[in-house]
């Protein structure tokens, strides 16, 4: 099944008296490349939650954020009132000496001075831990529901493109008579100029015609081409397909590019352009495909 790299997702549990709350935000990326911002006294555990993430995501840019809150306002990081009168008192001194007009707003100042909030130490069991882990799963299953909507629209667009490159393929048949007669008028004209009164062993020309004409042949490009093309479409219905459907288009260029060069029709190297700017529309959109 085909999933997105963008993904988001939010979770949120309480235990005791803590909120622990979960955001992940996901976009595409070759390899993984995981941050992860968490309280301090959480560090010990990083390497775990890192681990759980990844394993889930496999690979994208990844942003995660776990926040734990007091839910008890009453115990949360009380004010150290002797503190801030010290502050109150050292400011009006100063004011005072300097001869400078105090604060309209006296309280916004006190309170942006550092150390007036006594934030308890924390510390967390293996309980809470646990209760993290489990609003973490949540998060993730939330990322993955939105990461496999995503591809699901990105699975419509890409068969789609498919469609038109084969629909375009299609086109190049009307046009190969007609290139093989201009190719065989081509060599009559330059191997009458080459000789004196257009005379010239018809054998041997039909030999070189043969040669070229085996040369510049398209049947097999248009084969493996078709091939291709079915390949893909099979494909994405695999788990992780992104890197696989990036080699399989690879392939698909080599034939459209082969196509081209092989071609000598004007109208099929105009079909090959199209043919081209499709793929590469579908190589866009494999970049965000997991």
């Amino acid at each position: 099944m085909i999933r997105s790299m963008t993904g988001y997702g939010i979770a949120e549990n309480t235990i005791n008296t803590k909120k622990i709350t979960v955001e992940i935000k996901t976009l595409n990326s070759k390899q993984l490349d995981l941050q992860v911002k968490l309280p301090n006294e959480l560090r010990f555990a990083e390497l775990d939650f890192r681990n759980r993430i990844g394993n889930r995501l496999q690979r994208g840019k990844i942003d995660v954020m776990i926040n734990i809150t007091d839910t008890d306002l009453g115990q949360s990081n009380p004010i150290d009132g002797a503190l801030v009168a010290s502050y109150l008192k050292q400011i009006q001194d100063i004011s005072k000496e300097l001869g400078i007009e105090p604060s309209t707003d006296m309280a916004a100042l006190l309170f942006r001075m550092p150390g007036i909030f006594n934030a308890p130490e924390q510390s967390y069991d293996e309980a809470f831990v646990n209760k993290i882990n489990e609003t973490i799963d949540q998060a993730l299953d939330t990322v993955d529901g939105f990461r496999i909507q995503e591809g699901q629209t990105l699975k419509k667009d890409l068969l789609h493109r498919v469609e038109l490159i084969l629909d375009l393929l299609g086109q190049v048949e009307p046009f190969e008579k007609t290139r093989h007669d201009t190719i065989k008028q081509r060599l009559v004209k330059n191997l009458s100029e080459l000789t004196s009164a257009g005379q010239y062993d018809e054998n041997r020309f039909e030999q070189e015609l043969i040669y070229y004409l085996e040369k510049l042949d398209i049947t097999e490009e248009k084969v493996r081409l078709r091939q291709h093309c079915n390949y893909f479409n099979e494909s994405c219905d695999d788990d992780q397909a992104g890197k696989k459907l990036g080699f399989i288009s690879q392939e698909m260029g080599r034939e459209i590019n082969t196509l081209g060069s092989k071609a000598n029709e004007v109208n099929i190297q105009k079909i090959v352009v199209k043919m081209k700017d499709e793929l590469e529309k579908i190589k866009e959109q494999l970049c965000n495909i997991l």
